[in-house]
């Protein structure tokens, strides 16, 4: 594989193509180097836009997402950010590049012990990892940009209120087969506005799933 063509072909074929033009996170692609963050049984995949499994049910999100995840953000490079549900690290690594601190939270400590070793391979030194069920808990304090990287059944204000007055969170709310990307706007100490910005369909937060439909 010619990776330097591969990662071209997918910002310009995949990523631009789905109305991703912010040259910031264009540039993220380009430099975030995605290969080093695709397990590597799936690394001929690296730059498809398809999801790749990471194990426990979950996938790395598609790059189409992903820049639209990023794009959403409208990020600055002063902000601090919280993203819920680690993965591999990649789009942590990307967070890294257009804010200024990532704490980001996964509950399961194989993939949180592999995001590391792929942050610390891709020379990232400003993301905290913690260990955490994020449907029971979140880190203190409130951040200006929070990515909720499972779907949620249904909205949970928890995650909004981690906002900072002005900051942004990127959430999907549903159930499958279509599921609402959203942008949510945090514009006071009790007020929000929200928008919805495409239909997808990933994977439910661990602990977020539907309940159990019952027949009779």
């Amino acid at each position: 594989m010619n990776i330097d063509l591969a990662r071209q072909q997918m910002i310009e074929q995949q990523v631009r193509a789905w109305e991703v033009l912010d040259p910031d996170v264009l540039a993220v692609f380009n430099d975030v180097p995605r290969e080093l963050f695709v397990p590597r049984d799936y690394r001929s995949l690296a730059f498809s836009d398809t999801e790749i499994p990471i194990g426990y049910g979950h996938a790395m999100m598609t790059p189409t997402v992903e820049g639209r995840v990023l794009q959403s953000l409208a990020l600055t490079g002063s902000e601090s950010i919280l993203e819920i549900g680690t993965g591999t690290g990649f789009l942590t690594a990307c967070l890294a590049a257009l804010g200024a601190t990532v704490t980001s939270v996964e509950l399961h400590s194989k993939l949180l012990k592999r995001a590391s070793e792929n942050l610390a391979d891709a020379g990232v030194d400003n993301v905290e990892l913690v260990q955490m069920d994020a449907m029971q808990t979140l880190p203190p304090g409130r951040f200006d940009a929070v990515v909720v990287t499972g779907s949620l059944y249904r909205f949970d204000t928890r995650f909004v209120e981690a906002v900072t007055n002005g900051g942004r969170l990127f959430v999907i709310v549903g159930e499958a087969p279509v599921m609402d990307a959203r942008r949510i706007r945090r514009t006071g100490d009790s007020d929000w506005v929200g928008e919805s910005l495409f239909e997808t369909r990933i994977a439910p937060l661990d602990g977020a799933a539907a309940p159990p439909r019952f027949s009779f």
